[in-house]
């Protein structure tokens, strides 16, 4: 038996390009190890969106020298390879494969001649989580200042509808049970096919496909998202009451630089039409701290602007910049070290207090969590507006859903009984 590891870090584009790339794999025969000592092929599939992902990676390439067993295939994938591939090649010469987000072929190839086939049914889908993410579209037109990813995955691509469908079709028909649609800016989904489907469409359609449970999607752009979505949501049962909305910024000034595309009222406009159209709807947001110039005033809007739409998760980072960017190019990284991490830490500590108060609010009810598996002993899942759920319970539970009593919130996650 051959076996694989793959490291995985970044947005989940990366985790979608990790599982395909696993799958494709196992139908050569492969099977995954997370002992990396074991692995005749070691992945690490790459993310260089923010300085402390890059760092990571670095320190994970750097250990890859280390592996002991003889003929190990070591592979760089994802966002640090661009096309400059013969410097990667020189600065990691113990790398044995370059592979661009999402390209494969050549290190299936390389697998395929290696491979010890030893099982007659590896062309079987196994299916070790009810959860999957489907990239619908992939890069992106939007060029905001401070973003390397249009630079690393192009230009939008979206995959054809029907294309979608019956690869969701293929895994529910073996045991999956929610999907999460990804895009760079999933909004934008189909605006490049000769038919011009759209979100909203695609939605429904799979809306309409048996035994398919839960339907999430991200990451949409504000700019982009417009009331048919929004209502569409509002309407189809097994689309989850959950959008990811990044803002960035709750500064006029610091939007347009960022090349945002809308104005902090205008975002504030677009949550207020999605709570009032989504019952019970629940929000995260992204934020960027200490971005080239931001003042202390500006950095007080953004507070301000957390503190009065009370999100349900909030994912901040402080700026880095990305070589190539625009941001990088024409902007100085201005704001001190220290003073960015004096203000994650502002809105870290803003945050933890709204979700404990938000989810607090679930104390004593029930609510319905599709089972995603188990750690030390508990049962963990999520509820239809994403929030984590852990459990006890003695019964065989994965990919079913369950209800569950909430006895314990915090901001981070909620524990129950079944």
């Amino acid at each position: 038996m051959s076996f694989y590891h793959i490291w995985t870090i970044g947005c989940q584009m990366n985790v979608a390009d990790s599982e395909q790339l696993s799958d494709r794999l196992q139908r050569l025969g492969y099977q995954n190890t997370e002992d990396i000592e074991m692995a005749d092929i070691v992945v690490i599939n790459s993310c260089v969106v923010r300085q402390s992902a890059e760092n990571r990676v670095l320190s994970k390439v750097d250990s890859l020298k280390k592996l002991k067993k003889p003929n190990v295939l070591r592979v760089l994938m994802g966002c640090m390879v661009n096309s400059r591939v013969d410097e990667l090649r020189h600065r990691f010469p113990h790398i044995d494969l370059f592979l661009k987000p999402r390209a494969f072929d050549d290190l299936l190839q390389v697998a395929k001649e290696r491979a010890i086939i030893t099982r007659k049914d590896v062309m079987t889908i196994n299916i070790s989580s009810p959860c999957a993410f489907i990239p619908i579209i992939h890069g992106c037109n939007n060029f905001c200042s401070y973003c390397i990813v249009p630079y690393r995955r192009g230009r939008e691509r979206s995959r054809p509808l029907e294309e979608i469908l019956d690869e969701v079709k293929d895994l529910t028909a073996n045991g999956l049970k929610e999907v999460t649609l990804l895009g760079q800016n999933v909004d934008s989904y189909g605006q490049d096919l000769i038919d011009t489907p759209d979100l909203s469409e695609l939605l429904v359609r799979l809306s309409k496909v048996e035994n398919l449970l839960r339907i999430r999607f991200l990451t949409s752009h504000p700019k982009d998202m417009g009331e048919k979505l929004i209502t569409t949501v509002a309407n189809l049962d097994n689309v989850c009451k959950s959008i990811n909305l990044p803002v960035q910024s709750g500064d006029d000034k610091i939007l347009e630089i960022m090349r945002r595309g809308y104005t902090a009222q205008q975002y504030r406009q677009l949550v207020a039409k999605i709570r009032d159209t989504i019952t019970d709807v629940s929000l995260s947001t992204d934020i960027i701290v200490g971005f080239p110039g931001e003042s202390a005033e500006q950095f007080d809007r953004t507070y301000t602007l957390l503190k009065d739409l009370r999100f349900d998760t909030v994912h901040v980072a402080s700026y880095s910049p990305r070589p190539g960017t625009i941001a990088a190019r024409k902007l100085k990284d201005d704001i001190p070290s220290q003073v960015k991490k004096e203000r994650l830490k502002i809105i870290e500590g803003l945050q933890a207090k709204v979700a404990d108060e938000i989810n607090a609010r679930l104390l004593d009810c029930t609510v319905e969590v599709l089972v995603e598996g188990k750690k030390k002993e508990k049962w963990y899942g999520r509820t239809r507006t994403n929030k984590l759920v852990f459990f006890t319970s003695d019964a065989e539970l994965l990919g079913q859903l369950v209800e569950v009593k909430i006895i314990k919130t915090g901001p981070w996650s909620l524990q129950g009984i079944a």
